[in-house]
Parts: C-alpha cells; structure tokens; sequence
C-alpha cells in the first residue's frame, strides 16, 4: 500500500528494492516504467525517479534498447555508506542477529575535539553513551554518541539509551537528524576499545568519526563507532565522472 510518507519516490524504490532482493523479477529485467507505474498506483515520473535513484546506488543497471535489468555486483552492497541506518540493521543484511548493550551513560565535560565539533563553550557538558553491538556472544560494533546537555529536553531516559540515536535525540531532545558528515579513519584498537571488541591491542580496524546534523543544520551529536573489520565488511560502488 503507497502512503505519502515518506514520500513516494522513496517507497517505490523500497519496494522495488524488496522484490529485487525476493528474485521477483525474470530473468533479472524490470518491467517498464509504465507497468510499474499501473501496478504501484502511481505516476510514471515517481518510478522514474526511484529507478535513477536505484541505477545510481548500482542496484539496477539499464543497456540501451534492451531494456533495464538487476545489477548483481550491485546486491553485494548490503549497506550504503551514504544512507543513515541503525547498527542492528547493518548487522541483520550481514546475516547476523543483532543485540546491543549499553556499556555506560556519563555526563561530563566536553573534550576538546568534540567542544570544537558541537560548538561548545568550555566547560559545557555532553551526555555519553557507550554502547556495544553483537553477534551471540561476539562484540563487533563499539559506538561513543556525545550530545550536548543543552539540547536535552528531559532526562528521563532510562532503557531509551539502546534505541538508535536518531530515535533518541527526536524522543530526548526534540530534533530530527538530518545528516552525518563523517570521516573515515583506520586505527589501531587499544585500551578500553580493544578490550571491549575483544580484540588483541594493535587490532587494525575501521572507525566512523561522524557530526550529526539537524533540520536546521546545527550540530547535536557527535559519533564514534568502532568495526571489528574480521566480522563485518562495507562494500561500495564506485563511479567514473566523465566531463
């Protein structure tokens, strides 16, 4: 059933997404845009849309004169690093089954960096939560979310902390994240994060530094996340830019 939120481009893209993944489509080939368009209720230019939308991720791939087809090298790409998700998700398209544990919940000064990245003054203070997620028994994501106490519209949280920040900051703090700017940086695990991932002190891994914005593009979160690279991979395409 298409819905007007979110909006419809968005849905039929999911849900030509879906029946990709569910192999609904013969031989690969996706129908015409006008029988999509018959089918899902809606306007030739919103499956236009939501097809360019998937040609562009590499989900689907179209050859001239012969229609527009499934893109295999595409499916590998279980999680798009330009889209936001929750942590459990990346976990459940990896094939495994998530549980999270909230390591610890702290509210101190702000350090120096995150200060710099939230624009605090000094001495201002972030609420800290730490928290682990897993596969069975095996920790394979270590997440550190700082958000400022300003922000913070009530303080009765408690179990709230293992739902994903977004989730958090809308229901804590009244503000809808909008987006990340995030910078990718390869490290060598050691101390409290190598103990916590359970992985031997100079473990190379893979670490998001990442400032969430909101609405009104300020600054209300800043996010660490930690990935035991022996457990979990991300994958993506990348295009040629032709000018």
């Amino acid at each position: 059933m298409i819905t007007r939120n979110p909006s419809l481009t968005d849905q039929v893209k999911a849900l030509i997404r879906k029946r990709i993944a569910d192999d609904e489509f013969e031989g690969g080939r996706i129908p015409p845009e006008t029988e999509l368009a018959s089918e899902l209720g809606v306007s030739r230019t919103t499956v236009r849309d939501a097809l360019s939308r998937l040609e562009n991720e590499g989900t689907i791939y179209r050859r001239q004169g012969a229609g527009t087809f499934v893109n295999q090298q595409g499916l590998q790409i279980t999680s798009r690093l330009e889209e936001i998700w929750s942590y459990e998700q990346v976990l459940e398209d990896h094939g495994y089954v998530p549980s999270v544990r909230v390591l610890s919940e702290t509210t101190l000064p702000a350090d120096p960096e995150t200060a710099e990245a939230l624009g605090l003054a000094e001495g201002e203070t972030v609420l800290t939560i730490e928290k682990l997620f897993l596969e069975d028994d095996a920790p394979v994501i270590l997440t550190v979310n700082r958000i400022p106490s300003t922000i913070l519209t009530d303080t009765e949280y408690t179990d709230d902390e293992v739902t994903p920040v977004y989730d958090f900051l809308e229901q804590h703090c009244g503000r809808a994240l909008g987006y990340y700017v995030s910078e990718i940086v390869p490290v060598a695990l050691d101390g409290d994060v190598a103990a916590r991932l359970l992985v031997p002190n100079g473990t190379t891994a893979i670490s998001f530094d990442e400032v969430g914005f909101d609405q009104n593009n300020e600054p209300i979160v800043r996010a660490t996340s930690y990935f035991r690279d022996d457990l979990l991979r991300f994958r993506l395409i990348r295009r040629r830019v032709r000018t």
